[in-house]
């Protein structure tokens, strides 16, 4: 099967293309990654991400993480990026590795619950990343479940638990590895680990040294 540049096969071209008509339009689009089912929203449209807290029955404390496109997109969300980040998106990125780092003023509030900090990602997984690039700006990359659900590890299980809410859900087969991205804190000295995922803290720890597990705070 052929492929073009962006590494989208020609079964999902038309489907990217109209996901990002959709998110386009403030609706939100279901989307595999290398990890679980994401569910997007245009992460710049305030509208657009209370539609997401709105569909998860999510708590408006809870913030959301950000997919990016790739790495030179940090600075679009991020300020004072530590030279640590740059380090590990060069070592994980694409990969199920997310930074939590400075939000940059772009980054509506909703998206960070007023916070400081905004948790950001770039996916191994083209579709994603070219939702984003074509729609020129991140897309949001919290689990497309209700909060406290069951993962979803494929396009049905999405449709089953979200039901109309989704606007569009991208056919991509089961997410590759079916577990949820690594999260590391780097805005704190030593970095802090939050969740242990896909990556290992073993290999984090081989580039960063030393580390704060915060799953036992």
């Amino acid at each position: 099967m052929s492929r073009d540049s962006s590494g989208v096969g020609p079964g999902l071209e038309e489907q990217i293309e109209a996901g990002v008509a959709a998110l386009g339009n403030g609706a939100l689009v279901a989307y595999p990654t290398d990890t679980l089912y994401g569910l997007g929203a245009n992460a710049f449209d305030d509208a657009a991400v209370e539609r997401v807290f709105e569909a998860k029955g999510r708590p408006r404390g809870m913030p959301i993480p950000l997919l990016l496109s790739d790495s030179d997109w940090l600075a679009q969300v991020a300020m004072d990026v530590p030279p640590l980040a740059v380090r590990l998106a060069q070592a994980f990125w694409p990969g199920p590795l997310t930074m939590v780092v400075p939000a940059g003023p772009r980054v509506p509030a909703l998206v960070t619950a007023r916070g400081w900090t905004v948790a950001v990602r770039v996916p191994d997984h083209p579709v994603p990343r070219e939702l984003a690039r074509r729609l020129g700006a991140p897309i949001t990359g919290t689990s497309a479940n209700p909060s406290g659900g069951p993962d979803p590890y494929t396009a049905d299980d999405v449709r089953q638990r979200m039901g109309s809410a989704v606007a569009f859900v991208i056919e991509g087969g089961p997410a590759p590895t079916g577990r949820p991205s690594t999260v590391l804190d780097i805005t704190c000295d030593p970095p802090r680990l939050l969740r242990e995922g896909a990556l290992s803290f073993g290999a984090i720890q081989a580039l960063c040294g030393t580390i704060t597990d915060g799953r036992k705070q």
